[in-house]
């Protein structure tokens, strides 16, 4: 048997506090490493790109709801576990950059949208094209096979 990172942090643990790991303990070292990995793929890529990873969240949500690419700010704060004034920033420098624009809320006239622009759905597209291939390439020693039987699992855990 193998042994890499995750086994050493586990096996430090165990000497340590015996009683205190359960059998989920390594699913979920596992789980972080791997979202970490991943978001560590993407970081260059949205430096090239010129978006923080925020930006990246607020613009790619938007451009995921479809024509006219607009959401309220709150369900953006919903959507992206953004505090309101931290979604009020990154939309703040959204604007700036000619991003996304503030509208009234056809719906609620005391109530505002945020919109992507022409150009904020042209740097949607490139961002998610340039995260997506970053993603693939973290995988590109994996079989396809592995890839599905892993998604349909973590799958069965969200149910």
């Amino acid at each position: 048997m193998t042994t890499d990172r995750v086994d050493g942090i586990l096996a430090a643990w165990q000497r340590e506090l015996p009683d205190t790991l359960h059998s989920t303990s390594e699913l979920v070292k596992r789980t972080l490493l791997l979202a970490d990995e991943l978001d560590q793929a993407v970081r260059p890529v949205l430096r090239e790109l010129n978006l923080t990873g925020a930006e990246y969240g607020v613009i790619i949500a938007l451009r995921r709801e479809g024509a006219p690419y607009r959401q309220k700010p709150s369900d953006l704060s919903r959507n992206l576990f953004l505090s309101s004034g931290g979604t009020s920033n990154v939309v703040n420098q959204l604007v700036r950059r000619g991003y996304v624009d503030r509208e009234p809320d056809p719906v609620d006239g005391r109530g505002t949208q945020i919109r992507l622009t022409d150009a904020g759905v042209q740097a949607a597209e490139e961002a998610v094209i340039a995260a997506s291939r970053a993603h693939h390439d973290h995988f590109k020693d994996v079989p396809e096979e592995t890839v599905e039987q892993l998604t349909e699992l973590l799958r069965t855990l969200r149910k």
